[in-house]
């Protein structure tokens, strides 16, 4: 079996616990203007790795998963190699190794791995369905219902919104966020301050950076945190 990445490396507290060796699988079915990641949009490119090889290399990285860490498939998006992650994952928790997974949400068979995923890392774009298409290219139905069975399913969930100032930061989107966000029991919410890490890639790929003036204001996000702990909805820092 095939697992096409785009780039790896190591990377403490920030893709889940501890110490992780972070994979970024090739390809993704969204199409955010705000992407740190571009190369790893479309369905080719990346690298190839022989499965095995690659779970011989994570078994050699043992030592370096301290303070709770392991391994995380992020993208791109994880679940668009979805057989290929589910073969990794189910390797991985029968070897003891810690796993994680940042996904947007929308495959609908995601609930089937949750069994082998001990961190379930869900990024929530735009709380509005038609908005979410027209930002993202993709319906937001199926990370609602993800999402629902996670929250009740899942131990470990955390939802990250990247904060984008003409996005999804209008008071009516925070008001929005919230609303749902208050029907995942408690789910815990992290907020991604808009940058600008991958407008380089943008300009090295020939490609138009879409956002202009996407950064958000502390107001804004002083804002947003008083609104989401009104709705009871809990907040952390990673």
């Amino acid at each position: 079996m095939k697992i096409v990445i785009f780039q790896k490396g190591f990377n403490y507290s920030q893709d889940g616990p501890g110490n992780r060796l972070v994979y970024h699988m090739q390809g993704c079915n969204m199409r955010c203007p705000w992407c740190a990641n571009p190369e790893g949009m479309a369905a080719s490119g990346g690298t190839a790795c022989d499965a095995e090889a690659l779970l011989e290399e994570i078994q050699r990285s043992r030592s370096m998963f301290f303070e709770g860490g392991g391994v995380t498939f992020t993208g791109g998006e994880p679940t668009m190699q979805f057989e290929a992650l589910g073969f990794l994952l189910r390797a991985l928790k029968g070897q003891g190794i810690d796993t994680a997974i940042e996904t947007n949400g929308t495959y609908p068979r995601l609930p089937e791995l949750f069994d082998c995923i001990d961190h379930l890392i869900v990024d929530f774009k735009q709380p509005f369905a038609q908005r979410h298409r027209a930002i993202t290219g993709v319906d937001s139905s199926n990370l609602l219902s993800n999402l629902r069975r996670a929250a009740q399913e899942h131990p470990d969930v955390l939802v990250r919104i990247p904060f984008v100032n003409g996005y999804n930061a209008s008071r009516e989107d925070m008001e929005r966020f919230a609303r749902v966000l208050s029907e995942f029991g408690g789910v815990p919410v992290e907020l991604l301050r808009y940058h600008e890490y991958g407008r380089a890639k943008w300009d090295r790929m020939g490609l138009t950076y879409p956002v202009e003036n996407g950064f958000v204001s502390e107001e804004q996000v002083s804002g947003f945190l008083s609104i989401l702990h009104a709705h009871g909805v809990r907040t952390v820092r990673t």
